[in-house]
């Protein structure tokens, strides 16, 4: 029953303490990582072609690197006893979900505008965002924390849990070597899986990847909380409709799930670096956004988690009166 304590006391971990601000992060040495790399690669490869080979190389070496490092850690805390295996996997399984994350950042940006500081609220949310956040009005804030804490859901939240459901159920293998394999993805897209310039062929793999990886999270993500409204030919219907239009193969799904579950619509214009960029609109303005979307929007993300936690720990409860 050790994969089923672990789970149960990781996402526990994550709900009422999420991470410690000041404590060392897997993503920041990840992040160390990959910037050195990135650097050395950089300066190393010369044309598109040797660019390409050394994203490959990138990217292989961190996730296989990630996953394998966590494996030895649990491997050599379960020679030292079985308990401190249990507490370290429960820790850094717990720094793999963002849900914690994800409700304080919103929270913070949603405090500020209720007390009539739209200037800090920009400033806050630049924290958590790639867009211009120095004009946007109140409602553009609103759409872009809604956009963000959907967004993030799969690849914050459901994706990693997935991953440390997976290697749970893999005799030998345990929660903490896919979920960090896949939180090491997840940080190699948003570092360097980039079109732009040095970025354009170094992060192609690491792009399409992380974009595999994810891709079937994200479905299971899109139906669990499409089952959950209670209204899942609705949800569906407007996930093909406008999903399809964003260019990222699994975020416009996320998003799209919540505008139509919600009634809002997210998308529009958006600024990056001063240029203006559109993005698809997913869902129908039915609704305007507002602090209740995004704390609904939270809720539904927390309900898919426990679902999800909860059939985990019955498939693995089955699996060991079986085996």
């Amino acid at each position: 029953m050790t994969p089923s304590v672990v789970l149960i006391c990781a996402a526990l971990l994550d709900y009422f303490i999420g991470d410690p601000w000041g404590w060392l992060h897997p993503v920041q040495v990840m992040g160390w990582v990959i910037s050195r790399l990135t650097k050395f690669l950089i300066s190393l490869c010369q044309n598109a072609i040797t660019q390409r080979i050394g994203g490959i190389v990138l990217g292989l070496i961190l996730i296989i690197g990630s996953g394998y490092v966590g494996w030895l850690i649990m491997v050599t805390a379960q020679w030292l006893h079985p308990l401190w295996r249990i507490v370290l996997e429960t820790i850094v399984l717990a720094s793999c979900f963002a849900l914690k994350s994800l409700r304080t950042a919103a929270d913070c940006v949603c405090k500020l505008l209720a007390a009539g500081d739209l200037d800090s609220a920009r400033k806050m949310l630049s924290n958590y965002v790639g867009r211009d956040t120095q004009n946007l009005s109140e409602a553009e804030i609103f759409r872009a924390v809604l956009e963000t804490v959907t967004e993030n859901a799969t690849d914050g939240v459901m994706a990693p849990l997935f991953y440390a459901i997976v290697g749970a159920c893999v005799p030998g293998v345990g929660s903490i070597p896919l979920a960090l394999g896949y939180k090491a993805s997840s940080t190699l897209d948003s570092m360097v899986g980039y079109r732009q310039a040095p970025y354009t062929y170094l992060g192609w793999f690491s792009a399409r990847l992380e974009d595999y990886l994810t891709w079937l999270p994200c479905r299971l993500t899109v139906i669990t909380l499409a089952l959950i409204s209670g209204k899942p030919r609705y949800v569906w219907g407007i996930c093909c409709r406008d999903a399809i239009k964003d260019p990222s193969p699994n975020s416009g799904w996320s998003e799209c799930a919540y505008a139509a579950i919600l009634g809002v619509q997210m998308g529009g214009t958006n600024w990056y670096g001063g240029v203006p960029k559109e993005k698809p609109r997913l869902g129908d303005a039915i609704y305007p956004i507002t602090p209740g979307s995004i704390q609904t929007a939270l809720l539904l993300t927390r309900y898919s988690f426990l679902l999800w936690l909860g059939l985990a720990i019955a498939l693995l409860f089955i699996g060991n009166r079986v085996w």
